[in-house]
């Protein structure tokens, strides 16, 4: 009979001491919830407008550079499809 009050006993104790752990840590992901709830705001639409106008300010940059890269193509290009006849030297009499 004393055994099976002292696993009852020991058996609460455990209950209670995971419990009492377990607490905090209930506690500490709840204000994260809490912290991530109020991001929700004008923090998030500051944050997604930032990363609007980053992406357009990459996809500018890429556009300008295919511009300056056509560019550089045509005018490599072209000399080589259109030679220039070479300049002529006076003569000295």
């Amino acid at each position: 009979m004393l055994n099976i009050e002292s696993k009852k006993i020991s058996l609460s104790l455990c209950l209670c001491a995971l419990i009492a752990l377990s607490t905090p840590a209930l506690s500490q992901v709840d204000s994260g919830i809490v912290l991530a709830a109020s991001d929700t705001g004008s923090i998030a639409a500051k944050r997604a407008a930032e990363q609007k106008e980053a992406l357009a300010k990459k996809a500018a940059e890429r556009e300008a550079k295919k511009a300056s890269e056509g560019q550089k193509s045509t005018e490599t290009a072209a000399p080589t499809s259109a030679p220039t006849p070479p300049a002529e030297e006076p003569k000295g009499e």
